[in-house]
């Protein structure tokens, strides 16, 4: 259970992890960005990390995390822990700043899987031969399978947990393969793959919106592998979608090509060139500074004087796709066709406007699994 409003994180870790985790700055990397941060830890040695002469390639990893956050490393006993650490200790009666916002997240899926796996072991008199030497119990009573949560047959709570990532707001249909490698960090249960797979296949909203997908003839020639996060991007437009309230009637799809993280911009398709320009200088080169290289389709837009001698200006190569080949900006494409199957997902299941939902398919998009940086485009960041 996460708690932001507190800074309160907990998590059943490895024996190794336990010494060596850093995951909270990934966890809370949407806090710390930008701000000064100080953490407190019970590993001595790593107050000293900055320092050191010397690094094995965990610690240059540690370095390389920690130069994304303005941060301070203080040592903190462990036995000084008795009640309540530095990170969970009430706050102050007269807050010294006004808190803008508080939010708190509950779920009752942790208690539905509790009750689920006593049921079990009851009606069962013991766990199942073979399970018995793989499952350990935690405080809390929770049977975890090599640290993912057990889900037992009983209390349908496997059919809830699938519901929760696939049709919520958070996650918005994702597919069988990228939902099982979502879920399969936290929890286990036999054939959880076979049961995901079936589970989709079978979804209706799915059915209407998705498309299948067949394997380009011919090779294909892969463009340069960027070597940093948001110096190689890729763009192209989402246009003739249904007119909106606020008159946006286009996306503008850009995407990192190493992490496969995007953004999705609303805006009109008679938008001029100079407000395209204030557009992108404000959501991505504010976000992620000048990239290396763009790859692009022959759009009109992208392939206007104004638009080559600004990026010509700021140091940017352009790489405009062949002519009756859309392999070239394969990666856009692609994404183009996840986010049109995401947004019909969400017309039918949650209805409105279609650009009221692109912050939170734009945030599912990017939290969720993808096959070819094996993690979420988040984590890969």
């Amino acid at each position: 259970m996460a708690k932001p409003s507190r800074g309160i994180l907990s998590r059943k870790l490895a024996p190794v992890l336990k010494k060596y985790s850093v995951f909270a700055l990934k966890i809370w990397r949407h806090y710390l960005y930008g701000t000064k941060s100080v953490i407190y830890t019970d590993h001595k040695s790593l107050q000293h990390i900055f320092s050191q002469k010397e690094l094995n390639m965990r610690q240059r990893r540690w370095i390389e995390l920690f130069s994304d956050y303005d941060c301070e490393i203080r040592y903190h006993p462990g036995k000084a822990n008795v009640v309540a650490d530095a990170l969970s200790r009430k706050e102050r009666v007269k807050p010294k700043r006004v808190r803008a916002m508080n939010m708190t997240l509950q779920s009752s899926i942790k208690d539905r899987i509790l009750a689920a796996q006593k049921e079990a072991i009851d009606e069962s008199a013991g766990l199942q031969k073979g399970l018995d030497e793989m499952i350990e119990q935690i405080s809390d009573g929770t049977l975890y399978y090599l640290d993912r949560i057990w889900v037992p047959l009983k209390g349908d709570v496997r059919t809830l947990i699938i519901d929760e990532a696939h049709k919520s707001n958070y996650s918005v249909h994702p597919r069988d393969d990228n939902m099982y490698y979502d879920l399969r960090d936290r929890y286990w249960w036999p054939g959880m793959k076979k049961d995901i797979a079936e589970y989709v296949s079978k979804c209706l909203t799915c059915l209407k919106v998705k498309t299948e997908h067949q394997r380009p003839y011919g090779l294909l020639q892969q463009p340069e592998i960027p070597v940093w996060k948001w110096e190689g991007i890729a763009m192209d437009f989402v246009t003739k979608l249904p007119r909106t309230s606020s008159g946006h009637d286009t996306i503008w799809v850009i995407m990192d090509r190493l992490t496969k993280s995007a953004h999705f911009l609303p805006m009109r398709e008679d938008y001029k060139m100079d407000r395209l320009a204030r557009l992108y200088l404000n959501e991505m080169v504010a976000r992620h500074g000048v990239p290396i290289s763009i790859i692009s389709d022959r759009d009109s837009r992208f392939t206007s004087r104004f638009w080559q001698s600004m990026q010509e200006a700021s140091g940017t190569r352009l790489d405009l796709s062949t002519a009756y080949h859309p392999q070239t900006d394969g990666q856009s494409e692609r994404t183009i066709q996840t986010l049109e199957d995401m947004l019909r997902a969400c017309i039918l299941d949650f209805e409105g406007s279609w650009d009221v939902h692109i912050p939170l398919v734009e945030f599912s998009y990017n939290n969720s699994y993808h096959s070819s940086v094996r993690c979420a485009p988040f984590e890969a960041l």
